[in-house]
């Protein structure tokens, strides 16, 4: 099994459409199969009309299957403060950060937001 109780994870669930709602969510897996996980955590969503990632406010316990190819799952490091995960923008990049050690570019082409 690649991911375990205790890891903590960064997802993006892939948008079908142009105008999908954009949902990332982050969190701690509490348990995982070869097939899914649950994960206990934060759903963030992207405020178009403000032109910024929003976290909501409610901790969350979702299940994610691992065969779903309409999800990306970046392994983030163990010792990040899920609390105080946040979006910025720094020099034009979008940056999923902790304000301590981690932070992770994801980003993939050009100033979009």
């Amino acid at each position: 099994m690649l991911l375990g109780m205790g890891d903590k994870v960064h997802i993006v669930m892939r948008r079908l459409f142009e105008g999908d709602l954009r949902r990332h969510f982050v969190g701690e897996v509490k348990e995982a199969t070869e097939f899914a996980m649950v994960v206990k955590g934060y759903p963030f969503v992207y405020n178009a009309a403000l032109g910024q990632w929003e976290r909501k406010p409610e901790l969350r316990v979702r299940y994610f299957s691992l065969s779903d190819n309409l999800i990306m799952v970046n392994v983030i490091p163990r010792t990040v403060d899920i609390e105080a995960v946040r979006y910025l923008f720094v020099k034009g990049r979008l940056i999923v950060t902790d304000e301590a050690e981690f932070q992770l570019d994801i980003q993939e082409f050009g100033q979009n937001r």
